[in-house]
């Protein structure tokens, strides 16, 4: 099973997972980009999974659907590009082999959901859209920071060797608000070396994975001294443990 990260307008990416034959894709902003790809490698579409409505990830679910044939999935809850099979939580799709489970993970829309499949090896593949990202998470249009907290709660109690297929790359300016909060987290600071020099290649940092984000990503770790003199740092109005994941993302927002 091949794994492949399409990059796609300024920061995104499309991801493709084939056995050598068939495919399925995630979240395709761009149509054409995964047709290169399809003819290239010889590979027929099986499926479109989408993870919630924001037209950087469903503007070429018509064009490819109607190029292909690929069944389209997507959330139960959010306006998708019609027809589609709706997913709620805990259902479960067989595609490629493999089955994969539907996470519901509220908090950049409201809808938005994940796809986790723990038989994929040699690595468990998390699809995750826009809630969590290597070194951060999605901005809360839609939802609240309580989804989001929750949201990221069940993420990461995934296994750690989780692959996470998060769909922009914006590692490293994740990483920088993340040193600016947690500026001893050894980990953080080895982490942020090994993804320059991807960059600095013109490499994907992605896929992280689960156990990375436990050490490094600060809104998985809200809980942390560390991050609660942080937040508290930046309001010092704030208390509990939403509030503390609340001042952090507003802090994000507004770091340059």
């Amino acid at each position: 099973m091949k794994l492949i990260p399409i990059p796609a307008f300024s920061d995104n990416y499309i991801w493709l997972l084939h056995d050598g034959h068939q495919a399925l894709v995630v979240d395709p902003g761009d149509a054409s980009l995964v047709l290169e790809v399809l003819r290239s490698l010889s590979l027929k579409l099986q499926a479109i999974l989408v993870t919630h409505h924001h037209p950087d990830h469903t503007a070429g679910v018509a064009s490819l659907r109607e190029a292909t044939g690929a069944q389209v999935f997507g959330p139960a809850r959010e306006i998708m590009p019609e027809p589609l099979t709706r997913l709620v939580h805990a259902q479960q799709l067989n595609l490629l082999g493999l089955t994969f489970e539907v996470i519901d993970v509220p908090g950049h829309t409201s809808g938005h959901i994940a796809y986790y499949c723990a038989d994929m090896a040699p690595q468990p593949l998390l699809f995750c859209g826009d809630t969590l990202f290597s070194g951060g998470c999605g901005r809360l249009f839609e939802g609240t920071p309580g989804q989001m907290l929750a949201s990221l709660d069940t993420l990461a109690a995934l296994p750690p060797a989780t692959l996470v297929c998060c769909t922009h790359e914006y590692t490293l300016s994740n990483l920088k608000f993340a040193q600016a909060v947690d500026p001893h987290n050894q980990a953080l600071i080895d982490y942020t070396v090994a993804a320059s020099a991807l960059r600095a290649r013109h490499q994907p940092t992605l896929p992280s994975n689960i156990g990375l984000e436990r050490q490094i990503n600060p809104f998985l770790r809200t809980r942390e001294p560390a991050l609660i003199d942080a937040a508290q740092r930046f309001d010092a109005s704030v208390k509990g443990e939403v509030g503390i994941f609340a001042a952090l993302r507003q802090w994000k927002n507004k770091f340059q």
